[in-house]
């Protein structure tokens, strides 16, 4: 069972992660990634007992029946997984949790001769030749071609010792390994802690681990599991392989991050948090109802972040029991926030195990649970990174063998609809992709740059990105690489979110993060992503100005990410020379976000509009005038002088510092010529002197970099003592 307390306190459940038919590699690296090579940490060394190579997929007890497991309600829930076609589909595991043994009280469930748990023979009848009842259950679900799974709890019971009952196969008894110390069994209690430096005490565990194989036990819960307790995980592990009967391990639960090497090495898998049901109510048979909420499922998607690098193959993160398929009633999810519990659960490769009653599953979300193409993106063993945090926005995105994506958008909030927005080139895309909907298995389209999809509450959208053949590339420069150049305090710290799982922080208030060496072949504006994070509270975030080649490019001010520990992204358009650049983040004044990484197009854009002035709002004396050599035969003069003015309307498809070009004619003698202040919607960004271009009917040109938004945008030619330049016009390039 998952780890509970007495009924009806929730306790905290593990998972079980299962042989499966299909073996898959282990994570990946997301390569392609121009200037850095970016690969997804391996798993410490897994464990090696032939099992769990590939997330377990079946049924657990503990969600729906609980505390009342009986041969009857075991057995139909294993004919319900073959007739629903479930098993067809992969589930192959029926798992018995706890409640299986005897438990008269406080004094520890009741023990065999040896110490071992006693099968409740009320619920779970002998055979008529006095085969135990468990294992008359697991040689019914085998004979159906299912894998069969039961729970046990770290320790001995204190009847045991109490008894001191000896240790099979040897002169040890029970009072001799056990320490006195109290430990975890959450609905029966009373069961101590074992000294395994102490003679028998590794004897008794593969006792029991023997006596659990010649049951027909596949997989085993090991539940209640602890820092304390690494000695039973050693114990179990080694017992287990032992027994001659290949037997899944899986911890339970809320495991310490710090430690997950070390569940790596001795177990299957193990269960990251508590409890993903909900303990909120029952129906009229007393039955649970609903099994859990939406918010118990928000509580995943940070966890799924945190423990990505540490699953794969042999050894699984365990995100706990999938509660969908028996419709929004019973199982508490809607059709659409369940699809996104399946689906986050495939993104993050974590064992499929049913919660809900297989008895009574919904038509349309039953088909749900079997489409062939989520199913494979679990079973491919790889643990998706979390790419987009923007608190209701997440994206999580994994790399296959082949080189496809899987690409997973979700709404995290459960009230109101979302507009996720992602960098296809974060997700591992360097140009455009083919996008398939792996929910209806219809087209996406193609894309490419960035994608967008706006989700109802609680839903979800996964795609698989197959990139197109010589569509444009990009580079991924990484904050933390030792290329770049941190001064002033700016310092790398860990970020398991993070494209390198690694960020630079303390940028700002005297620290700078250069990326050095932003190669490009082509002079030009490029559409430059940015990946920070933003843990400000509210609806604006911290600023940067950013410097490209020691010439201010202008400043960008954030939207929060929800977190520190959550990256986001924000692209605005950069002015690169063909060859080596430098892209400096900075704040004056205050702290900017943390950083991640940059990621530079291959090309830059090409698209430009020009903006005459004649055609602009002109105020106080500013006029047209003719000029043959000018931009569409005409100039704009009279500006300044504390009165003319020149506002021009200026569209940006997105936001971002844009390099405008400024066409003037200025007939001023000498080297200096007259000045201007631009103000762009309503906020002064620059004053420019200009240099003579021989005569107020001969234009010259500058370029100069402007921070527009989205949309419409105005930008104002003024000068508030003197008279400026006359102008002709402007033109943005995007």
């Amino acid at each position: 069972m998952p780890s509970h307390p007495p009924s009806p306190v929730p306790r905290a459940r593990r998972r079980w992660s299962g042989l499966f038919t299909a073996l898959i590699t282990a994570t990946t690296a997301l390569a392609g990634v121009g200037a850095s090579t970016l690969a997804a940490a391996p798993p410490a060394a897994a464990e090696s007992n032939g099992v769990g190579q590939t997330p377990a997929m079946g049924w657990s007890s503990w969600s729906y029946i609980r505390h009342d497991p009986t041969a009857a309600n075991i057995e139909a829930q294993a004919n319900a997984m073959v007739s629903s076609g479930l098993k067809s589909a992969g589930y192959v595991y029926v798992n018995v949790d706890d409640f299986w043994y005897n438990c008269p009280g406080s004094q520890g469930p009741d023990v065999d001769s040896y110490g071992r748990w006693v099968t409740n023979s009320t619920s779970f009848p002998p055979s008529s030749s006095g085969e135990n009842g468990i294992a008359v259950v697991a040689d019914y679900v085998h004979s159906l071609g299912l894998k069969f799974g039961l729970y046990v709890t770290p320790g001995i019971s204190d009847q045991a010792v109490s008894k001191n009952t000896p240790i099979q196969g040897t002169s040890y008894t029970a009072s001799e390994i056990a320490n006195g110390a109290s430990e975890a069994n959450y609905n029966c209690g009373g069961m101590q802690g074992i000294n395994y430096s102490a003679a028998g005490a590794q004897a008794f565990i593969n006792s029991w681990a023997d006596e659990f194989a010649s049951w027909g036990v596949d997989y085993l819960k090991l539940d209640g599991v602890g820092d304390s307790d690494i000695g039973d995980t050693q114990a179990w592990s080694t017992a287990l392989a032992q027994s001659g009967r290949p037997i899944h391990l899986e911890l339970s639960n809320s495991l310490d991050i710090a430690n997950a090497s070390t569940w790596a090495q001795y177990s299957n898998g193990w269960r990251t948090g508590g409890d993903i049901e909900c303990y909120c109510g029952t129906n009229a048979a007393g039955n649970p109802q609903p099994l859990t909420t939406w918010g118990s499922i928000q509580g995943r998607f940070a966890q799924i972040a945190q423990w990505q690098p540490y699953g794969g193959p042999g050894a699984f993160n365990d995100y706990d029991s999938i509660e969908f398929g028996d419709g929004s009633t019973t199982d508490g999810l809607s059709t659409t926030e369940g699809q996104s519990q399946y689906g986050l659960w495939a993104m993050a490769a974590s064992p499929l195990l049913l919660g809900v009653d297989l008895t009574q599953l919904n038509s349309t979300e039953v088909a749900d649970l079997k489409n062939a193409n989520i199913v494979a993106v679990d079973q491919d063993g790889i643990d998706a990174r979390r790419i987009v945090s923007n608190v209701n926005q997440q994206a999580y995105a994994k790399t296959e063998p082949n080189g496809d994506v899987i690409l997973g958008l979700f709404n995290f909030n459960g009230s109101g609809s979302q507009t996720v927005t992602v960098s296809l080139a974060a997700a591992g895309i360097t140009g455009s992709a083919a996008a398939t909907d792996l929910w209806t298995g219809g087209s996406a389209g193609t894309l490419s740059g960035t994608y967008s999809v706006t989700l109802a509450a609680g839903a979800s959208q996964i795609l698989k990105l197959v990139p197109v053949s010589g569509s444009q590339g990009s580079a991924t420069y990484l904050a933390a690489s030792s290329a770049n150049t941190l001064s002033g305090g700016a310092a790398v710290a860990g970020c398991n979110s993070c494209l390198g799982g690694q960020k630079v922080g303390f940028v700002g208030s005297g620290g700078t993060l250069t990326f050095n060496n932003v190669n490009v072949s082509t002079a030009g504006n490029y559409e430059v992503q940015i990946g920070y994070l933003d843990g400000t509270s509210g609806t604006t975030g911290r600023s940067s100005t950013i410097t490209v080649n020691g010439a201010s490019a202008g400043t960008v001010t954030y939207t929060p990410t929800g977190s520190f520990a959550n990256p986001g992204s924000t692209t605005v358009s950069l002015p690169l020379k063909a060859g080596s650049n430098t892209i400096e983040f900075s704040n004056s004044s205050a702290y900017a976000p943390d950083f991640d990484a940059v990621t530079v197009p291959t090309n830059p854009t090409t698209s430009s509009t020009t903006y005459l002035a004649a055609s602009a709002t002109l105020g106080g004396g500013a006029g047209a005038a003719s000029c043959s050599a000018c931009t569409g035969g005409e100039k704009v003069g009279y500006v300044g002088n504390n009165s003319g003015t020149i506002t021009y309307s200026v569209n940006a498809s997105k936001a971002g510092v844009y390099p405008v070009q400024i066409e003037y004619c200025d007939g001023t003698s000498g080297t200096t010529g007259r000045s201007a202040t631009f103000t762009v919607n309503g906020t002064v960004v620059q004053t420019n002197v200009f240099t003579p271009t021989g005569g107020f009917s001969t234009p010259g040109t500058v370029t100069d970099y402007f921070p527009l938004q989205a949309g419409s945008n105005t930008i104002e030619i003024s000068n508030g003592s003197a008279y400026a330049p006359d102008f002709n016009s402007i033109v943005v390039n995007q």
